[in-house]
């Protein structure tokens, strides 16, 4: 397969490079250049392939990621937005943001990886959009390649998350209410099935996740209740209203609530 004309490709990265061969080095995997190297004479200089264009992409895509959430995001807590950095650059994210931009059809493969299958080869298509933004960043500088990130890979996943109603990609609400509460010096919540239904293949079961106050009163101070085909499941789920009710409730840094300016 031939590889597009990488015009095409700056334009859908909306970036014009000043040197183009930073993005064909980025586009250039090392097996493509271990082969073109095999074909030269004896003390030739090395062909540039994209590995280390990849590792100073990687960098750049967690600084200018965890800049952004930093700035968006000033209310949430160092664990909420690692995980949401932790989610952004992963490969599971990225992968789409590289088939979007269709970069397998750019790519400069060794025989052998061409076929294989290279173009659509996960790992591959990840480290060429991280070495692609390396290239942005040597080419055009830092506010260029934030420009790239955000528009290409933070932002519109940020807008799809809110868009889903959650502000977190979190699917461990447990362990994030355990953290949330560990961070504001507040008692772990109390979980409690309360009900379950239904024939014993097909059960049903309720479950309540009760936010005890910072000072034991006897009485939550907020329950997340909530149905579920497993009691994990129901559990989750309770503790990811508990999760919402907490995001409502300003905190003082020994935990207390705060409600219409007098703390609880």
């Amino acid at each position: 397969m031939k590889p597009r004309d990488i015009a095409l490709l700056q334009a859908a990265l909306a970036y014009r490079f000043q040197r183009a061969e930073l993005l064909e080095q980025a586009l250039t995997h090392s097996s493509q250049a271990r082969e073109l190297e095999a074909l030269q004479t004896a003390g030739a200089a090395r062909v540039a392939d994209n590995e280390q264009l990849e590792f100073l992409g990687d960098a750049v895509l967690g600084f200018v990621t965890t800049e952004e959430l930093y700035n968006r995001f000033p209310s949430f807590r160092e664990g909420e937005l690692s995980k949401l950095r932790a989610h952004l650059v992963s490969e599971k994210h990225l992968i789409g943001v590289a088939q979007e931009l269709e970069l397998g059809h750019y790519l400069n493969l060794g025989r052998g990886e061409e076929k294989s299958g290279g173009r659509n080869k996960t790992a591959l298509l990840v480290d060429a959009l991280e070495a692609v933004l390396a290239a942005i960043y040597l080419d055009g500088g830092l506010d260029a390649a934030r420009r790239f990130v955000l528009q290409s890979i933070v932002i519109p996943e940020l807008e799809r998350i809110a868009s889903n109603g959650s502000s977190l990609p979190v699917t461990d609400y447990k362990s994030a209410l355990q953290e949330k509460l560990q961070a504001t010096g507040r008692p772990q919540p109390t979980y409690a099935l309360v009900k379950e239904r239904g024939p014993e293949h097909s059960k049903t079961f309720t479950v309540e996740a009760r936010l005890q106050p910072l000072e034991s009163t006897g009485k939550a101070e907020f329950i997340g209740r909530a149905d579920g085909s497993t009691k994990k499941n129901a559990e989750q789920d309770a503790a990811r209203q508990v999760l919402e009710y907490l995001r409502t409730v300003p905190l003082e840094a020994n935990g207390r609530t705060k409600r219409n300016g007098h703390t609880q």
